[in-house]
């Protein structure tokens, strides 16, 4: 059984308040570059970019991770993402602090934005 981490980028990158605000691309760029590099226990990593989040990082595959840019919010791409992977018979985690998200979201298993950043 394949396993996928389906990261929420809004807020892992807003967890850290380093004056990401100030430029998205750039942080989603830095978030992603750390997931890349990273030695997570995942055959897959999704990483999910929103809003201005998205000029920073090119949708689709980058070894094992795959970024994907949501055509409206960002919440919903995660619940898409997690429900997909779990009907492909994956283990899933999402990494979020929404707890509206994390109380709607597919998986058994969420960690927050703290749990990843200790990881990467």
């Amino acid at each position: 059984m394949r396993s996928v981490l389906v990261v929420d980028g809004a807020n892992v990158v807003g967890s850290v308040p380093d004056g990401w605000w100030r430029d998205r691309p750039g942080a989603a760029r830095r978030l992603h570059e750390r997931l890349l590099v990273a030695d997570l226990p995942y055959d897959e990593v999704v990483l999910v970019l929103e809003g201005g989040a998205k000029a920073g990082v090119r949708a689709g595959r980058d070894a094992h991770v795959r970024a994907v840019h949501a055509a409206r919010d960002g919440d919903s791409e995660i619940r898409r993402q997690a429900a997909d992977a779990v009907a492909a018979g994956h283990r899933v985690t999402v990494v979020t602090a929404d707890r509206v998200l994390a109380a709607n979201v597919t998986p058994a298993l969420v960690h927050s934005p703290s749990w990843l950043l200790e990881q990467v």
